[in-house]
């Protein structure tokens, strides 16, 4: 995979700037590539399905937000322009694995990315109570994707 201009990346960032519930969220670009997208979201209670006592695990709306939004910035490095990209989710599949209790992080990868359609794997880690980066869910998405005028 090769990294993206700076033009490229400038363009990623102002999508999440611009777009309202990227920016909700707080996501941050961490790494973009060519097929392949890191975000990370800080945790933040409004996300978390409260217990007694305060404490609560991210809902698993946000998670898969993630898995999708990640995976549609993956897909979109594979175009000329990815701020102009036009693509729109025809699939997305989540698998839960365990509860997210802290700052969330995603990477997606592109399996294929053809003329009209794309695939991604996606993974979601967060930091378990006991200090440990563990995988919280997993995700596969496909996308319809508009190459070209029409």
């Amino acid at each position: 995979m090769t990294g993206l201009s700076a033009d490229q990346r400038a363009g990623f960032e102002s999508v999440v700037d611009e777009h309202g519930l990227f920016s909700w969220l707080g996501i941050e670009l961490e790494a973009v590539e060519d097929g392949r997208v890191v975000l990370r979201v800080p945790y933040d209670e409004k996300f978390a399905n409260l217990v007694a006592g305060g404490e609560g695990n991210v809902h698993g709306g946000v998670t898969a937000t993630l898995v999708d939004t990640a995976s549609g910035f993956a897909l979109r490095s594979t175009f000329e322009d990815p701020a102009a990209a036009r693509l729109t989710t025809t699939d997305l599949d989540v698998s839960y694995l365990r509860p997210a209790t802290d700052d969330l992080t995603v990477e997606a990868e592109v399996l294929r990315a053809g003329g009209s359609m794309g695939v991604t794997d996606a993974t979601v880690s967060s930091t378990a109570p006991n200090g440990e980066r563990k995988d919280v869910a997993v995700g596969r998405t496909s996308y319809r994707l508009f190459r070209g005028s029409g």
